[in-house]
């Protein structure tokens, strides 16, 4: 029996959290390098948090979240969602077992389709070839993606000023920072990632911008009006974080956070590709893997 694409429900989420987890442990498995640290499952904090994510796009975006179903149950899905002009591809995954059987193109097909007014597109893919492919015969620039990690040299960190925790409250500054970078806001989404994370402001006459720590203290998300203020905002994020310390998803555009992650005795590698189509690199902006 061949899959059938049909909307993702709230119910589904548990099985799509299976597979999104099976695919990408095969796919670090795959490609590990030799100097890199071993695939591992998420933990059970990080299964929460993917689920509390996707259980929010279902609510918000049900006509961009979809799943393959056959008899035996769940085999591939695509969430994604429509900010103000912006759509965004959040998660793509098909069950290694059933790659490559013509699955996962209808599936992308029937989430680009909720995006199908939006100006602006978004996705943050992986390395994988089959992946990437697909992503470029749908129209999207590929702009390789950097990461820094390691561990944090505490003697360099400066002395931190004009930081503060935010709130709820700062959701309309976030928005218009938002907006500047790339184009639309996050929306609703604040609202999950405030629940989330912690979140980090910096508002002066000078300029202003926001980071988010995610649930392992580690960088989420950053957005601001300025470098100064993008790298202040980082340091911050650093001095608050574990010792070891992980930078994903920069940008050539963000040559700021090269500079920061040097200074902290970070290592630079090279991992997936942030897609586009109808935009640049957004700048000064540190986007997410699945809310971007």
């Amino acid at each position: 029996m061949s899959p059938v694409i049909r909307p993702m429900r709230p119910e589904d989420v548990v099985a799509a959290e299976q597979v999104s987890d099976e695919g990408f442990y095969e796919l670090d498995s795959r490609s590990r390098r030799a100097s890199g640290p071993p695939p591992a499952r998420r933990s059970e904090r990080h299964r929460a948090v993917w689920m509390e994510r996707t259980r929010h796009l279902v609510e918000h975006d049900p006509g961009g979240c979809w799943v393959a179903e056959d008899d035996s149950g769940i085999v591939g899905i695509a969430t994604s969602f429509r900010r103000e002009t912006l759509w965004c591809l959040a998660t793509y995954a098909v069950l290694p077992r059933r790659q490559g059987q013509g699955i996962g193109k209808p599936l992308l097909a029937a989430a680009m389709e909720h995006g199908r007014s939006c100006t602006r597109s978004m996705l943050s893919a992986s390395s994988d070839a089959r992946a990437v492919r697909i992503y470029r015969q749908a129209g999207f620039d590929l702009h390789p993606q950097m990461y820094l990690a390691g561990t944090v040299d505490r003697s360099a960190l400066p002395v931190l000023e004009k930081v503060r925790d935010g709130s709820g409250g700062d959701v309309e500054l976030m928005d218009s920072l938002d907006r500047a970078a790339r184009g639309a806001g996050h929306g609703v989404d604040h609202e999950l990632m405030t629940r989330s994370w912690r979140l980090m402001v910096s508002d002066t006459s000078t300029g202003a911008g926001y980071a988010y720590l995610d649930e392992r203290g580690r960088l989420g998300l950053l957005a601001a009006s300025n470098r100064r203020t993008a790298t202040r905002l980082l340091w911050a994020v650093l001095a608050e974080g574990p010792e070891e310390a992980a930078v994903p998803h920069v940008t050539a555009a963000n040559q700021w956070v090269l500079d920061v992650g040097f200074a902290a005795r970070l290592e630079l590698h090279q991992e997936g590709y942030l897609g586009l189509r109808g935009m640049k690199p957004p700048a000064p902006y540190v986007h997410h893997g699945a809310l971007l």
